[in-house]
């Protein structure tokens, strides 16, 4: 049997995620192929088990914009007993072939049991997280556990496609999600203006490493929010401590008004330019045409008038991944082109997302 990668991402994006996983794969040398249906929340990369392995390290997940995390299979179990569970899965992993192909990740560090993002995914996730504990004691005793918790070794992950049907797989601890399922659980803040708020929540999540964010992202900086009304982008960068301009000709919220840190400029959002040089985030969720907003954060940033930019880019109806190909290669060759030096350009499909994809990019 194949083994190989399964990669989670968004249902309804599953041919996203394979096109994605295809053009990165062949890069690095692997011609494997894709199982993909619409709607199942994931997507299976097939290869032979020392590629798979390969892809597990070098196949970089903060590059690929469809996929949420992915993991190395190293096992399946289709037909999972409803009775004594862990003594199937210990068996799966004790298979002569797993152990040779495998040997190297062997104990891991961590466990994560995890399912699709689907409603059939949500009904089993209560049962996950019983499983977790009795799963993680039977893997210690089977060796493919360390006795404490490492984040020095791969994770080991149990994905339940269903009852009867569970992948086990691994990813690396320096190419990884550090969510379950890589989804970050934020909760709705009472008092944002909109939901849209959690967008850029996430968004600071994913593209600013946790010991970065106290220097990046701090109190007294300015900011600007292009198309801001009625505030959900504003709400996240106020609870920040930054000082803000809040740019639409749409009214915002009151609340974030009152907190003396935002200035509302009724203005179009493609117009608008800072008297001054000292805006570190430009932030911008406008409905527009992708490559109009494209042009206009890679302006900003040329101009010097943003450090770092967050923006949305919303996607066609068909042929997304293409799409967004050709958006971030122009985005790419004009700041080479045009630029002053390097910079990081990072994209994901955030789980806040919807049909848009999220683009961070700034000045290094």
């Amino acid at each position: 049997m194949l083994n190989g990668l399964i990669a989670y991402c968004r249902p309804g994006f599953e041919s996203d995620c394979a096109a994605e996983l295809q053009d990165k794969t062949a890069l690095l040398g692997s011609y494997g192929y894709c199982q993909t249906q619409s709607g199942q929340g994931y997507v299976i990369y097939r290869c032979a088990a020392e590629e798979a392995e390969h892809l597990a390290k070098k196949l970089a997940l903060n590059e690929l914009v469809f996929t949420r995390q992915f993991i190395a299979i190293v096992a399946e179990v289709s037909d999972l007993p409803t009775q004594d569970r862990v003594s199937a899965l210990q068996l799966a992993l004790l298979d002569e072939t797993v152990n040779e192909n495998f040997a190297g990740i062997k104990p891991a560090g961590s466990l994560r049991v995890e399912t699709p993002d689907t409603n059939e995914g949500k009904e089993l996730s209560k049962f996950c997280r019983k499983f977790t504990v009795p799963l993680r004691q039977g893997l210690r005793q089977a060796g493919w556990m360390t006795d404490k918790e490492s984040d020095r070794r791969p994770t080991l992950h149990a994905f339940f496609i269903s009852n009867q049907h569970v992948v086990l797989g691994f990813s690396y601890s320096f190419n990884q999600s550090p969510w379950l399922m890589g989804i970050p659980r934020l909760r709705m803040p009472g008092d944002a203006p909109s939901r849209s708020t959690l967008k850029l929540d996430e968004a600071f999540q994913v593209f600013v490493p946790a010991h970065e964010r106290e220097e990046r992202i701090s109190s007294g900086m300015n900011a600007v929010d292009l198309g801001a009304a009625p505030g959900g982008w504003t709400y996240q960068l106020v609870r920040r401590g930054m000082m803000v301009q809040a740019v639409d000709n749409g009214p915002m919220a009151e609340a974030l008004m009152e907190t003396g840190q935002v200035k509302h400029i009724q203005e179009d959002g493609f117009k608008f330019r800072p008297k001054k040089k000292n805006v570190t985030w430009l932030v911008c969720d406008m409905v527009e045409k992708p490559a109009r907003v494209g042009e206009l954060m890679t302006d900003w940033l040329l101009a010097g008038d943003c450090k770092e930019a967050i923006f949305n880019l919303k996607l066609p109806m068909k042929r997304r991944y293409a799409a967004v190909s050709e958006y971030l290669q122009h985005i790419k060759e004009t700041l080479q082109e045009q630029g002053r030096g390097k910079f990081e350009l990072q994209a994901k499909q955030l789980y806040h997302d919807r049909e848009e994809i999220t683009v961070h990019i700034r000045w290094l």
